[in-house]
């Protein structure tokens, strides 16, 4: 009908994003990384299958061993950009876990970041914007 039509030329086909999937091989080591030393808020475990959701802020890592989701286990190219107030300092904290960092703590010029690896190396990037954002598009 109409009014369908006029409907869908207003209204977005998406309208967010409700979570991300980070690839497990390690179920337990991920979810004690998310969970512990990361410090995520638990949000909920899918069943007896080895999925979990932990919510970083604004967004819901769903934390999945592929090969039990149907998938084969690869860790994802590029980092999820994880917001923090001090990059330095947070940093710091997470090395004393022993958590690996594969990069300097650099500046983008709009950003600082670092990035690590959680236990099946899947990259984070620690992320912390000083500059404003004027262009929406542009990442970092």
């Amino acid at each position: 009908s109409w009014m369908l039509c006029r409907m869908n030329d207003t209204t977005p086909l998406i309208t967010g994003v409700d979570f991300v999937c980070v690839p497990a091989q390690n179920f337990d080591a991920m979810t004690s990384f998310y969970g512990e030393t990361l410090g995520l808020p638990f949000v909920k475990r899918y069943g007896s299958r080895p999925g979990a959701e932990y919510q970083a802020g604004n967004l819901t890592l769903a934390i999945m061993r592929t090969e039990d989701f149907g998938g084969t286990f690869s860790s994802n190219a590029m980092p999820i950009a994880l917001q923090v107030a001090d990059v330095a300092a947070v940093r710091e904290q997470l090395e004393a876990k022993g958590v690996r960092f594969v990069s300097e703590t650099f500046d983008s010029g709009v950003c600082w970041q670092a990035i690590c690896l959680d236990p099946d190396g899947n990259p984070l990037s620690l992320h912390h914007r000083y500059a404003p954002s004027h262009d929406s598009a542009a990442a970092g």
